[in-house]
């Protein structure tokens, strides 16, 4: 039996995994105890991660390409040349009647960060459009925007080591016990080292992580601002605020004290549904400790003002100098494997690679002389719910769909039937081909899935790690990127920009 080490692909935690393999099949998985994130600890889904690469699957791997002439006949076994070349006339001759912006792109957090890159610059820079998105528009977009707000960069501060060094931890918004329970463990870890650490959980339900606090706020769901900028309120007025820090190294204070002036801990009490004295004694623990941490996830992220549920806590760390110290700072989880490596790439339609800013001239021509075209385009491309409504509407005529489910996980799943009915042309770029999306596959073109490929993921304290294949991939499928470097240099050549792709890709 051979070992090989790779990456968890279940969540953003981004644990260590040795593979055991013998004879082309995945037998077993045991945690590395040499990776950083998790030192040989899995959880219960990443110690029978082995089950999800069992022979019985097979049955549902999508494992050729597959066409179908229309919509009234099932798909046929085609070749991988049949396949894209259909693929790049029918691509190419939408953008050349109705432009760029009529097709698109719509990934997953499950990408590898090399398979997020080669779409940026596929839809980005060959195609000339930035409809790009993935379904991490759907739980971090709000993460992403809170850290650049307040932080002026998508770049969390904090990393898994800090949580041994806290004194305070704050855990919004987030049942990390259940969620992400080897960060958890690392909690559990802390406070048996130092007793004297607290613990203080805000969240409407009594879940796994609040039975552990020392304080729970069970606050009214969607009043988190309230919480917290009576919290920021309170500090002014015992005088709990880090000046010196605010004077050097933050703007816009003064504008932010004439808001929460009148977020007295007793009128917040009354809008969050919680008592004053718990307010008030969050507000000391987490101004007064000599480190204090929050983790947060989907229970800020969730709300149309998620990014001013971000910034309202980040706001309480700059206020506080509770930030860029051990122990200390905002720290974002991520539910998926890669979201975040997506995020260093571009993986949104609203970000250019190496989070560089798409309203910003001197940052797209930085990425344009990297990929060696004239320009990237400066309009921010359709947003998940944007993208299917536009199908729906014909706006977008095609779309291509990698490692994600929408037809299963969007949540007005009404509006993406009907989207997918309407598009001229939808190609999906699968591992399984049972799932609800390949029902409406024009194309069904088969990828490699874990256990199966190589590349990196970034986890949610922006550690890169390596993802290693153990097992041949089954049948014809591709992995990912490579599938896209072929699609590119074909459209390249169609579309009169051969040397263009070739130096591209």
């Amino acid at each position: 039996m051979a070992e090989t080490k790779s990456t968890c692909c279940y969540c953003g935690v981004g644990c260590g995994v040795i593979i055991e393999h013998e004879a082309g099949r995945v037998v077993g998985v045991k945690g590395d105890p040499d990776h950083p994130a998790n030192f040989g600890r899995l959880c219960t889904k990443g110690a029978t991660l082995h089950f999800s690469a069992a022979p019985e699957t097979l049955a549902v791997r999508a494992l050729y390409p597959e066409l179908r002439a229309n919509r009234n006949e099932a798909r046929q076994r085609v070749s991988w040349d049949s396949a894209l070349d259909t693929a790049v006339e029918k691509f190419a001759a939408i953008i050349q009647e109705h432009g760029p912006d009529a097709v698109a792109v719509y990934g997953a957090g499950q990408l590898l960060t090399e398979d997020y890159y080669v779409f940026n610059k596929l839809m980005k820079g060959l195609i000339g459009s930035n409809n790009l998105d993935t379904n991490s528009r759907l739980c971090m977009s709000s993460a992403v925007a809170g850290y650049k707000l307040s932080l002026g960069a998508d770049a969390p501060p904090c990393s898994y080591a800090d949580i041994a060094d806290t004194q305070a931890l704050f855990i919004t918004g987030s049942n990390t016990a259940f969620a992400h329970p080897i960060t958890f463990r690392r909690v559990e870890d802390a406070r048996k080292a130092n007793p004297e650490m607290k613990l203080v959980v805000i969240d409407p339900r009594r879940t796994d992580t609040a039975e552990a606090a020392d304080l729970h706020l069970a606050l009214m769901p969607g009043t988190d601002i309230a919480l917290y900028n009576a919290m920021l309120h309170v500090m002014l007025w015992e005088g709990w605020i880090d000046r010196d820090y605010i004077e050097a190294h933050t703007e816009g204070f003064d504008a932010l004290k004439k808001v929460v002036r009148e977020y007295s801990p007793a009128m917040a009490a009354s809008i969050c549904g919680l008592d004053k004295k718990a307010i008030e004694q969050a507000a000391q623990i987490f101004a007064t400790s000599k480190a204090t941490m929050s983790m947060y996830c989907q229970g800020l992220n969730q709300f149309s003002f998620g990014t001013h549920n971000n910034s309202a806590l980040i706001n309480l760390h700059l206020a506080t100098g509770q930030i860029g110290k051990p122990g200390a700072g905002p720290f974002s989880l991520t539910g998926q494997p890669n979201a975040m490596g997506g995020r260093e790439v571009g993986g949104l339609a609203n970000l250019l690679s190496a989070h560089r800013d798409m309203a910003n001239p001197a940052h797209r021509a930085e990425v344009a002389a990297l990929w060696g075209i004239d320009s990237v385009p400066d309009k921010p491309g359709k947003s998940a719910v944007e993208l299917f409504q536009a199908l729906k509407s014909g706006e977008v005529k095609a779309v291509w769909i990698a490692c994600t489910n929408p037809a299963q996980s969007m949540p007005d799943q009404t509006l993406i039937d009907e989207a997918l009915k309407s598009a001229e042309f939808v190609i999906v770029q699968e591992a399984f081909g049972h799932t609800e999306t390949c029902a409406y596959a024009d194309l069904l073109l088969p990828a490699t899935t874990w256990g199966e490929k190589d590349g990196t993921v970034t986890n949610s304290e922006r550690a890169i790690t390596r993802v290693r294949g153990a097992v041949p991939a089954p049948g014809e499928a591709r992995h990912d990127w490579a599938i896209v470097v072929d699609f590119a240099r074909r459209l390249g050549a169609r579309l009169g920009k051969g040397d263009l792709a070739a130096r591209m890709f």
